[in-house]
């Protein structure tokens, strides 16, 4: 197996790789499944009031339905569940996968879809009420089992019913451990799941061993053992071990796996160890990831490390049991390639094309085997995108903003494949800082608009770029500073920025409505492709939904492989918005 590697971090557009030739060291990953373990989803029949007294129903379309499928809307009074359902489309809806109720009764409604399929209608889909004269509001509220805001939000289905549910980790603090802007923390954060109806279900205390930071504390939430309930991985810790001025730098450290419906602890294994590590600020940077190492079985990621030592070990969850599959650490590869390569998120996709997910510590990538597939040399990226960022290119592509300073590239995009850059900023950069953004907001210019910000000598934003996916500087506005958040939400297929408290076009008009809250994640979790906006506000968790009708339909979002990683892993790191195997309006 070639694993090339980058010889100079310099490189530009065009410039060969170098590659160093070692045999695979370790085997493929063979893990339970015999075929992918994949979500089974419901319909997610969203029914919203909509303006002027009518009623906007949206819902999924899945991989698994046929070409032809249609759709019939049924509509009943939500006081009388005997009452005869009455069917609002006279033809099924064949183009879009959403629906206008111009004339509902008043009082509360239920609305339901059943699916057609060669001129026999299937059985009817679980249901979703909305009252037509209620306040357009365009969001659905999950009221929180406290007054408490939170950080992050995991989405997955616990209870096996085909819908998405939600686990918090509040409240919306956060410790850095860099000496500059660690504090003392306040108080211990709480994991809390919340079924897709509100019902409050448990609450899990992460306690004093665990500090009241990002880095301190990753979860995942994801159906790891195939049995169709979502289980939640977290870094845990036990009593209080913080030293005298509140650091933890001793104690035991565990990955521990908990039922995703009750919460209760299932089992657990060491995390990585802090020896080999600089200081506390280096071995303090923890992640949680997943990938489909052997294609099929999903499989925890667990890291320690980002700007120098890094420690990767893989696991299997089966049988209530966790199995580690392999185990890397960056001493193993040659000539340093691979040390502080590291990113503030943690990515896995299949890049390769071998149906096999690899895993992306950054600017360096881990066959699916645990063993360096290629690193860029560039350093430690702040921002990382991978998907389908030009269509018009074969496989994947990945984006990077670094925060390393560089002559050159701290801005880039490189083959996902190889890591040979394929274009790449050509001026100075400081320290390229945030999430960034990388979507699909121009439809002048094919494939993804690419926004990253860089820092002057304090830190704070001296300017920003806008690329498009081959490379040319389309803009330099300021989008939102450092960390822009866009989302799918009117009929075409360019996301929409969420600016201020607002959604609108790039380079064009706002769409409404005002978006309320501390915006946390943004991921299709019903209705139909188009994205939710979830917020934090005190006490609530708030979704907000688009009832803009469609043009067109898509299948559901959270069934492309590399959407769906990045959702699983939004609750640690830096939240980025999801990208694609295959970039919406550009299917193959």
């Amino acid at each position: 197996m070639l694993r090339p590697i980058l010889l100079s971090a310099s490189l530009v557009c065009g410039v060969g790789i170098s590659a160093i030739a070692q045999p695979a060291k370790k085997p493929p990953v063979q893990g339970y499944a015999t075929q992918r373990v994949a979500e089974r989803l419901d319909r997610g029949v969203v029914a919203m009031p909509a303006s002027e007294g009518r009623v906007y129903i949206g819902w999924r379309l899945l991989d698994s339905d046929p070409k032809d499928v249609t759709f019939n809307v049924y509509r009943r009074p939500q006081a009388d569940a005997g009452a005869e359902p009455q069917r609002l489309t006279p033809e099924p809806v064949r183009k879009t996968t959403d629906f206008v109720d111009e004339k509902p009764p008043k009082g509360p409604c239920v609305y339901y879809v059943s699916a057609v399929v060669g001129g026999k209608e299937q059985p009817p889909s679980p249901t979703a009420s909305a009252d037509p004269s209620a306040a357009y509001t365009s969001y659905i509220s999950i009221k929180l089992d406290g007054n408490h805001t939170f950080q992050k939000v995991a989405i997955a289905d616990l209870d096996g019913d085909g819908r998405y549910d939600f686990v918090i980790k509040q409240p919306l603090a956060n410790v850095d451990p860099y000496v500059q802007y660690w504090k003392q923390s306040q108080g211990t954060y709480k994991l809390e799941a919340y079924r897709s109806d509100g019902k409050f279900l448990w609450r899990y205390d992460m306690g004093w061993s665990i500090e009241q930071g990002m880095w301190y504390s990753p979860y995942v939430v994801y159906d790891f053992d195939g049995d169709g309930k979502a289980e939640l991985a977290c870094k845990a810790g036990e009593g209080d071990p913080r030293d005298a001025d509140g650091h933890v730098t001793t104690g035991p450290e565990y990955l521990a796996i908990m039922d995703g419906a009750t919460g209760k602890q299932l089992a657990r294994l060491d995390w990585p160890t802090r020896e080999g590590f600089p200081d506390y600020n280096y071995y303090c940077r923890n992640q949680l990831g997943m990938a489909y190492l052997d294609g099929k079985t999903p499989n925890l990621i667990v890291e320690r490390g980002t700007y120098n030592t890094i420690k990767v070990h893989a696991y299997e969850y089966h049988d209530g049991k966790l199995r580690e599959v392999w185990k890397w650490t960056d001493s193993e590869e040659p000539d340093k390639a691979y040390r502080g390569q590291g990113a503030h998120c943690l990515r896995a996709a299949d890049i390769d094309g071998d149906g096999r997910d690899e895993v992306i510590l950054g600017s360096a990538v881990l066959d699916d085997n645990g063993v360096g597939l290629w690193s860029t040399r560039l350093g430690h990226p702040d921002h990382v995108y991978v998907g389908n960022l030009d269509p018009q290119r074969p496989g994947l592509q990945i984006y990077y903003g670094m925060e390393t300073k560089l002559r050159q590239n701290g801005m880039c995009m490189v083959d996902a494949a190889t890591g040979k850059i394929l274009w790449g900023y050509d001026q100075p950069t400081r320290h390229v800082h945030g999430q960034g953004l990388v979507a699909d907001l121009d439809a002048r210019t094919p494939g993804v608009e690419c926004y990253s910000a860089d820092t002057d000598e304090k830190k704070d934003y001296l300017y920003s770029l806008i690329h498009d996916c081959k490379g040319n500087i389309i803009g330099r506005e300021k989008l939102g500073g450092f960390a822009p958040m866009a989302a799918y939400w009117d009929a075409d297929t360019q996301r929409e920025l969420i600016l201020r408290g607002r959604i609108q076009k790039y380079k064009g008009a706002e769409l409404g409505p005002k978006i309320e809250g501390t915006v946390i994640a943004v991921a299709d979790i019903f209705g139909d492709w188009r994205e939710e906006i979830i917020t934090s506000l005190p006490g609530e968790l708030r979704i907000y939904t688009t009832t803009i009708p469609a043009a067109d339909r898509r299948v559901c979002l959270m069934q492309d492989p590399i959407y769906r990683n990045d959702v699983a892993t939004a609750s640690q790191g830096y939240f980025q918005v999801p990208s694609f195997r295959v970039l919406p309006g550009t299917e193959r």
